[in-house]
């Protein structure tokens, strides 16, 4: 973590270290939950962004819904999701399909994250409201977690969402603020930082994640951690970045499980409230912990 170079397509290519090896599931419960969601006509996070833990979290009858349909608007560099600029129209029946699902799996906590939709006036904050609500009515027991796009900064529409009161409210700001205008696309280290001290000033608990191996210092990683805490956000989760394809960014560095570790305790040190930091750690990995 002691570069500076922001990433660039390279030929060359970082091998993959043991550590980052994982087993696709095969039990009748990845199955199960499998058909689950294709019978509801359910997009996930863990297929589009290719998920290393989905045989794990799969296996213990769990999934991170993602609403909006498949297509983001939005071409991040580090992301496997489809892009279009023009998706197709929401579908309306997609919040209670979700809610169904949620029922028959028996989950406790649900975890739901959208794909960007500037295409929309509200950037479909308005099926966020519809899903979450349908969730609360059909499972009132389940506790909700929601990973929110920024809205492109416009915070009465954040306002939305942490009105309904879910558990955690998520956004992440994906990497260091060097970084993330060669990382992201349209988002913004600051608009961020926005949308997550709405969250936080809401009462709601506001989480964020980012990615390691891009090129960043671990300087870098705890100013980023001195201005989450600042704000108000008590969440967070540290991950190694994988790249998804040949087009996508390249992995700078396969960061040591050693350096998770030693950044988890300089974060608690900090007082951020929880952190989740390794390897395989993604936004919504083993998420029921931070209720």
């Amino acid at each position: 973590m002691e570069t500076k170079q922001d990433p660039k397509p390279t030929s060359t290519r970082v091998r993959k270290p043991e550590w980052l090896k994982t087993k696709l599931g095969d039990n009748s419960t990845f199955t199960d939950t499998k058909t689950n969601l294709q019978g509801h006509g359910l997009n996930t996070i863990c297929t589009s962004g290719r998920c290393p833990n989905i045989g794990e979290c799969w296996g213990a009858g769990t999934a991170t819904f993602m609403i909006a349909g498949a297509h983001c608007t939005r071409a991040c560099r580090f992301c496997n999701t489809l892009t279009s600029r023009t998706p197709a129209p929401l579908d309306p029946g997609e919040p209670q399909r979700v809610a169904d699902s949620i029922k028959q799996m028996g989950l406790r906590h649900a975890v739901i994250t959208s794909v960007d939709r500037d295409d929309l006036p509200d950037y479909g904050a308005a099926h966020w409201v519809a899903t979450i609500r349908a969730i609360q009515q059909t499972t009132p027991e389940v506790t909700i977690e929601v990973l929110i796009p920024d809205f492109n900064g416009e915070l009465e529409l954040v306002d939305q969402i942490t009105a309904l009161k879910p558990r955690i409210v998520s956004h992440n700001l994906e990497t260091v603020r060097r970084l993330t205008p060669s990382v992201r696309h349209v988002a913004t280290y600051e608009t961020s930082l926005a949308v997550l001290e709405r969250i936080a000033r809401s009462g709601v608990r506001a989480k964020t994640g980012i990615m390691l191996g891009l090129g960043e210092t671990e300087e870098e990683v705890l100013e980023l951690m001195d201005d989450i805490k600042a704000i108000g956000v008590s969440v967070l989760t540290i991950g190694q970045y994988l790249q998804p394809t040949r087009r996508h960014l390249p992995v700078v560095e396969y960061v040591h499980p050693k350096q998770f570790a030693k950044l988890r305790i300089l974060g608690l040190e900090k007082k951020i409230d929880r952190i989740e930091s390794g390897p395989l750690v993604r936004s919504s990995y083993h998420a029921e912990r931070h209720v």
